[in-house]
């Protein structure tokens, strides 16, 4: 007796795998924390074996969790880069960003950042992917407030140094709002007050 079955799916190349895992990878993180990025969690996610995620994890599961965590906040880097490019001035750009940040809508990627401040004390590769995305971002911001400054609508004299104060700020109210202290608008004004006061707006 036969039996007929239908044809078998194309086998997935390397590639493809890579980004199956580093996808999954990065779907934990959001939703249950970057210590939740274990290899077992990655391999049910991917729907693979757990050999086939350690054969694929170069550099361990420690190069795959600052993978994720890169992932996750270089998304949203580019996506508020290109929020800002659109705006008509630096005051309006950078209070944008502010809003974008501080709204509520992004505090799973805020969860993520504190985490990988915490994990990268033992995790170096996620220590040096963490500093590489905060100087990511405060390139982001130094051009701000550099532009604001050249166009007379900023008075500081360290667009660098403040740029560094308005992420510490951001960072800040941020992992406060995710203990649920004070409220999501009152976090947003909040913080428009201080940077505006800060670069002399």
């Amino acid at each position: 007796m036969s039996t007929a079955s239908g044809p078998r799916a194309p086998r997935r190349t390397p590639d493809e795998r890579r980004a199956d895992i580093a996808r999954a990878a990065r779907d934990i993180a959001l939703v249950d924390g970057l210590g939740a990025v274990t290899m077992r969690a990655v391999a049910a996610r991917a729907g693979v074996a757990p050999a086939l995620v350690a054969h694929y994890a170069e550099g361990g599961m420690d190069a795959i969790v600052a993978d994720a965590f890169a992932g996750i906040v270089g998304q949203e880097l580019d996506e508020v880069a290109a929020l800002v490019a659109d705006a008509p001035a630096p005051p309006a750009a950078l209070a944008e960003m502010i809003r974008t940040l501080a709204g509520g809508e992004r505090d799973a990627v805020t969860a993520v950042w504190v985490e990988a401040w915490a994990l990268g004390r033992r995790n170096e590769a996620l220590a040096g992917a963490v500093r590489s995305q905060m100087d990511a971002w405060q390139a982001l911001v130094q051009g701000l407030v550099e532009a604001g400054v050249e166009s007379g609508a900023f008075g500081v004299a360290d667009p660098a140094a403040a740029a560094w104060q308005v992420l510490a700020m951001i960072d800040g109210t941020g992992a406060q709002a995710l203990v649920r202290w004070g409220e999501t608008a009152d976090r947003s004004a909040l913080l428009l007050r201080a940077v505006e006061g800060m670069l002399g707006a």
